[in-house]
């Protein structure tokens, strides 16, 4: 039975195939990737951030984002977006049949000069074309700002700082908003006081929350919000990932805790949770290392 004022379907996005991987030191073939995305696509999950078009040297791990966007086996039901960075990385997602196209921003300026080379200033500017251009090409865009809740280089980000970036992406006209807790900082208390701010300014369903798993409070997070309302979610099944550009920062909030989560609150995602850990099992082999997530851990300790 679900708790009043909980929502009843949550929207899960799955963001391993690129926050996931793009922190993992070994390159996963293109093959393998391609096929763990079909892999998570065949689970009930409705979108999938399947990689990045950013220069190559920045992120070797996802060099090959054109082979992975063409040879995919895609379902209309689905959406598969990817992280683009500039004018460039568009045009070649757009030529790759990207569905939703994802932009990204920091709310501290020390972050977003190590993460994308820029100012604040300088980073709206291209966004602002990116957006206009992902539009008018009938594309959603999807807005992240990264540090909400905490910069591991300036610490605390003031809240007006994060509204005016929020104003300045629904201004450019995102379909939706995620906020980010790239350093896994955040705790309940915090998550409400962003979130009565933001629920003040914006509808529920244009926010989703972002969160990683550092300090073990993913979960406690995600309940916060639940009890705010929101119902949108990115995780990354196995707990895989991180933030090149955040030294500490452990893997993103995983699919498969927060899918045992939510089910088992009576909350609806759609997700058939052994096609799931089919996924889960496909990737770790592939990576040789155990994934981090409690779901897996106690699938291990099952099987010995």
């Amino acid at each position: 039975m679900i708790e009043q004022g909980y929502p009843k379907k949550v929207h899960i996005r799955e963001v391993g195939p690129r926050d996931g991987l793009q922190n993992e030191s070994s390159f996963i073939q293109t093959k393998d990737k391609i096929e763990w995305i079909n892999l998570l696509s065949d689970t009930g999950l409705k979108y999938i951030e399947v990689t990045s078009f950013v220069n190559p040297s920045w992120i070797p791990s996802l060099s090959d984002a054109e082979s992975v966007a063409k040879q995919i086996s895609k379902s209309p039901e689905m959406t598969y977006a990817a992280l683009v960075p500039n004018m460039k990385g568009l045009n070649r997602a757009i030529e790759n049949g990207i569905d939703e196209i994802s932009v990204f921003i920091s709310a501290s300026e020390t972050h977003n000069k190590k993460n994308i080379n820029k100012t604040i200033s300088e980073t709206e500017i291209v966004l602002s074309e990116v957006v206009k251009e992902s539009l008018s090409n009938q594309k959603t865009v999807r807005g992240y700002i990264s540090t909400v809740f905490g910069c591991p280089y300036e610490g605390k980000v003031e809240i007006d700082q994060i509204t005016r970036l929020a104003d300045s992406l629904f201004d450019m006209g995102i379909n939706e908003l995620s906020l980010g807790d790239t350093i896994g900082i955040a705790t309940p208390l915090q998550v409400k006081y962003v979130l009565e701010t933001f629920l003040k300014r914006y509808p529920s369903d244009s926010i989703a929350m972002h969160f990683h798993n550092t300090r073990g409070t993913a979960l406690a997070n995600v309940l916060a919000s639940l009890e705010m309302g929101i119902s949108k979610f990115d995780s990354s099944l196995g707990g895989l990932g991180g933030c090149p550009y955040a030294p500490g920062a452990s893997g993103n909030l995983a699919t498969d805790d927060l899918n045992y989560m939510l089910t088992n609150m009576g909350i609806q995602t759609n997700i058939d949770s052994d096609k799931l850990n089919t996924a889960a099992l496909f990737i770790q082999n592939k990576l040789q290392k155990p994934l981090e997530s409690h779901t897996m851990k106690y699938s291990s300790s099952q099987q010995t």
